[in-house]
């Protein structure tokens, strides 16, 4: 089974994860932080990844270390559920439309961490959620998770439909790599023979 249970804690958060990347988008998620959680809702929704994060931190400081250390096991977990990635197809990429917003992702599972992260949100803040910590959690996302990640908005005249349009475009490329190449469901997707 490609699925995996992470705890990670700090002394500024707890976080417990688990992920079923043959899941149906089923989803579970409480970090204290709403817009996160219904970020985090797209993101299994859209991937058709099974989904449960239940996340405690010092939000009495401000939402960053709860949702960096979220994308970090994420990550963590998303490794750990590939194993060493035989069969899969490796790449995905989505160019997804969100009424006035596009964003387009691309990414590799390459164990290559990378983030090339060119989204500009108009807003500092969407409601309370401060829209810096978007990049944070794709930050650590790719570098946990050993992901090549490129994510641009094209277009995009609302934070919260930007912001939304990148997980969901995040998400629909991590489908596609993460699935098993009928064609190929014996080998390691690399002339390396591994990832």
């Amino acid at each position: 089974m490609r699925s995996h249970t992470i705890t990670r804690a700090t002394a500024e958060t707890e976080i417990t994860v688990t992920l079923d990347l043959d899941g149906t988008g089923a989803y579970d998620n409480e970090t204290g932080v709403g817009f996160f959680d219904h970020m985090l809702d797209q993101l299994a929704r859209h991937a058709l990844i099974d989904l449960t994060v239940r996340a405690t931190g010092d939000l009495h400081i401000d939402d960053h270390h709860t949702v960096e250390d979220t994308g970090i096991a994420i990550g963590q977990a998303l490794a750990a559920a590939l194993g060493d990635k035989r069969g899969i197809r490796r790449y995905g990429s989505c160019l997804l439309p969100m009424d006035d917003a596009l964003v387009r992702c691309a990414l590799d599972l390459s164990a290559r961490p990378f983030l090339i992260w060119n989204v500009d949100l108009p807003t500092p803040k969407i409601g309370s959620f401060d829209s810096e910590l978007l990049r944070e959690f794709f930050q650590a996302l790719s570098t946990h998770g050993g992901i090549t990640l490129h994510v641009d908005m094209l277009h995009g005249l609302n934070s919260h439909h930007i912001a939304e349009a990148a997980f969901k475009s995040v998400a629909r490329a991590l489908r596609d790599a993460v699935e098993v190449d009928p064609r190929k469901s014996d080998a390691i997707p690399s002339t390396k023979g591994a990832l």
